[in-house]
């Protein structure tokens, strides 16, 4: 990617932001959205619309794709009007077919806390759409608002949480947790009774090599709600295993068999390959990005950097003739290989690095430390009682599942070992070292497709508070444990787990976060379904943190 860095500009005026800039600019998406899914090619040209991501006080990236008979140099723009009458500052990036024509630049030399517009020219003339973007605050900072996501399956339906978001515009940046792809080839997840049939994925089978990670990306790309928000808002972004394939770690994967889909490390350096260049990120595993003195947005690595292998109940129990021999299995696994200290989630280095970002956050005076990550850090047990409600009709891999969740937590022990719960010892080190800084930890997670709201603690102290996002569109515990009435599971995940004070387990959507110093609001938007395409809630959720108190008002 090239720089430029706007020397000797003014600096530009406050943008305005009104319902009528936001309209001006989904034009594209409009004349995207009225073509029908099954008519649409890739084509040439600017394919799949912008995106910014990656933004500081004085810089932000841009990103677009375009695709030309040979290797391209584009121009980008970057205004303080929509109209382009005054660009501030300009520079060129390459789309090249070794990088699947996606081209991504950094402008530098930006003021703080500003909208910006920004768009890209051909060299034949033809223009991208406009994009709206923001840098980051710089100093004293009353409020920040952060557009929460995670899980967004194409196959299962529409993206209303990424149309929603745009139309509301009310945030100031969108952060997605991750499975913003998944790697299933068409008729496996969701299987043919749960896929939305205008929703057609490409390619039919799942993906492995780098064309097929190109092609998927492509496909979710051109959803006129992700564009959309990608338009209007600059994002930061990280992976979870869907990017990959399913239940990655750094050595391998659940859903990867090298027996017959080839060694790891070439699926694993496909899939990262195709992420960078498809999305407004840099190759950075993970950084740190100030919002004045209001926060700290640490993004964080856990999926395949230096995750250690997964822990399985099922081979633990393996074997077990009684429930006796069960308990006792599980009894000599909870305190032998799962509490063991060497193992890793982040890896020494990224500990390290995020033990002094935390200790230096708070020591600079920022108000919050928040940790932008994947999977779930609070405790969470299955209800020792689920397993007598599990009906006749149940499939019995769920029901063996379940059966041994529940045992499990008959000894202590949490069912989701895919999570921090898998890595005690790391998670334990976490904590650690944000009591040692005296942080103000805000945990942000998605990964399961429900909402979850916790109050962290180690050793009787207040650590933080967790808000674990609901999906884009994945499905949740209501399609798996449809039986139990959602009220009634969510109460009894909240009665079982001493740190979960709110759940939800049927509903999609995202958290708007409205961060000020003294206090973060979370707001739960829950879409009216995805099945069709439409930005009407269903409702919301309202939960509170005092700054500092390690509690929820919900």
């Amino acid at each position: 990617m090239n720089i430029t860095t706007p020397a000797g500009q003014p600096a530009p005026a406050q943008t305005a932001l009104t319902r009528r800039n936001l309209f001006t600019l989904a034009g594209a998406s409009a004349a995207l959205a009225a073509t029908p899914l099954s008519a649409r090619t890739f084509g040439s040209g600017f394919t799949h619309s912008v995106a910014s991501g990656e933004p500081s006080a004085n810089s932000v990236l841009l990103w677009t794709r375009y695709v030309g008979e040979a290797e391209t140099t584009l121009t980008w723009q970057v205004s303080e009007t929509e109209d382009f009458t005054r660009p501030l500052v300009e520079g060129e990036v390459t789309a090249s077919p070794s990088r699947d024509w996606c081209a991504k630049g950094v402008v530098t030399g930006l003021q703080p806390d500003r909208w910006y517009f920004y768009r890209f020219i051909a060299p034949g003339g033809a223009t991208s759409p406009v994009g709206r973007t923001r840098t980051l605050p710089e100093g004293p900072t009353a409020k920040f608002k952060l557009a929460v996501f995670s899980c967004s399956n194409y196959g299962f339906g529409w993206f209303n949480a990424y149309g929603h978001a745009a139309e509301a515009n009310d945030a100031d940046l969108a952060v997605h947790l991750g499975d913003y792809i998944y790697e299933y080839g068409a008729g496996t997840y969701p299987d043919p009774n749960q896929a939305e049939p205008s929703r057609v994925l490409a390619p039919a089978t799942e993906i492995i090599s780098l064309t097929d990670y190109r092609l998927r990306y492509a496909t979710y790309r051109a959803d006129p709600d992700c564009q959309r928000l990608h338009q209007v808002l600059p994002m930061i972004a990280v992976w979870d295993d869907h990017e990959t394939a399913n239940d990655s770690w750094k050595d391998g994967a659940q859903n990867h068999q090298p027996a017959t889909e080839g060694e790891w490390t070439v699926r694993k350096a496909a899939a990262i390959q195709a992420y960078r260049e498809w999305m407004p990120v840099s190759d950075e595993p993970y950084a740190a990005y100030q919002v004045g003195d209001l926060a700290t947005l640490f993004r964080l690595e856990t999926r395949i950097e230096g995750r250690d292998e997964q822990l399985d109940l099922g081979k633990v129990l393996a074997g077990s003739k009684d429930p006796q021999s069960a308990l006792q299995a599980l009894t000599k696994f909870k305190d032998g290989e799962w509490a063991d200290p060497a193992r890793q989630l982040l890896g020494p280095a990224q500990e390290q690095w995020l033990a002094q970002g935390l200790a230096t956050s708070t020591a600079g005076g920022t108000a919050w430390q928040v940790l932008v990550q994947q999977v779930l850090i609070g405790n969470l047990r299955t209800p020792v009682g689920l397993a007598s409600q599990l009906g006749d009709s149940l499939p019995d891999y769920i029901r063996q599942r379940l059966a041994a969740a529940a045992a499990a937590s008959q000894v202590g022990l949490p069912a989701n070992m895919d999570a921090w719960d898998g890595y005690p010892a790391a998670r334990e080190r976490l904590f650690k070292a944000a009591l040692n800084a005296n942080a103000n930890l805000l945990v942000l997670a998605g990964d399961t497709h429900n909402g979850w709201a916790f109050e962290l603690g180690h050793e009787g102290a207040n650590v933080g508070v967790e808000l674990g996002v609901c999906s884009v569109s994945s499905p949740g515990f209501e399609t798996y444990l449809g039986f139990i009435p959602p009220a009634s599971l969510a109460a009894a995940l909240v009665a079982e787990n001493e740190q979960l004070v709110w759940a939800d387990t049927s509903q999609r959507g995202y958290m708007m976060i409205d961060l000020t110093p003294t206090r973060a609001v979370t707001e739960y938007r829950f879409t009216g379904g995805v099945k069709q395409r439409s930005t009407r809630l269903a409702g919301t959720k309202r939960i509170v943190t005092e700054a500092g108190s390690g509690t929820l008002e919900v």
